[in-house]
């Protein structure tokens, strides 16, 4: 089963940019489209964004279009979420998680750790 850890979130003022990442183990990565989603305190996890196995096809919520950009390292075991001209609203912790090909639905209901996004309007 593949396991995964994100990393790279923080506080940063709103207009500003981070970028997340999200590391598997395990040999099966890249026969996995993968997707990021955030939950915001006392919401559900929301989809974000997510990118087909080979990279090509990528996909986002509205809000996040033209701000984000999803991309993989199928080498690396590594998926990430540049996030540019960040808002407030962005605030939330981040989870990556596989997903049913070319849907945002995440194959499996448990989540890791995430990593926090706290923007400073």
């Amino acid at each position: 089963q593949v396991r995964l850890v994100e990393s790279g979130g923080g506080l940063v003022q709103a207009g500003g940019s981070l970028r997340l990442s999200c590391a598997a183990s395990g040999r099966t990565f890249s026969t996995y489209a993968m997707g990021w989603f955030r939950q915001a305190p006392g919401l559900e996890h929301k989809f974000v964004a997510a990118i087909s196995r080979s990279g090509l096809d990528t996909y986002y919520t509205n809000s996040v279009n033209g701000r984000f950009t999803i991309s993989r390292d199928n080498a690396e075991s590594t998926v990430y979420l540049q996030m540019n001209s960040l808002k407030a609203e962005d605030t939330a912790v981040y989870y990556c998680n596989p997903v049913a090909d070319g849907t945002t639905r995440p194959l499996r209901d448990f989540w890791g750790q995430g990593t926090q996004v706290t923007v400073s309007s």
